[in-house]
């Protein structure tokens, strides 16, 4: 099981920035997802932007989210100098 999900901020071009509960901050990318039919919504800037975090993983309203594991392991690290 890998670490929670602490705060998550949208960048813009599918991208999230996310910090982990155990410290660490990372990079997700969502394009690959924008294929299934669930993550459609996201195409959308102005959707995407209300990301928020509930139960250790990242939301969108109440029926769109990722799993933190994916969140985690399709993620890359950023230098802690980066992190919010």
């Amino acid at each position: 099981m890998n670490p929670r999900v602490e705060y998550a901020i949208y960048l813009g071009d599918n991208k999230l920035k996310i910090g982990f509960k155990n410290g660490e901050c990372r990079i997700f990318d969502f394009t690959p997802y924008l294929d299934y039919p669930i993550y459609k919504p996201l195409e959308s800037e102005t959707f995407a932007r209300q990301v928020h975090v509930q139960n250790g993983t990242v939301c969108w309203g109440n029926q769109l989210d990722f799993d933190p594991d994916t969140l985690y392991l399709e993620s890359i690290p950023l230098p802690q100098a980066t992190a919010v």
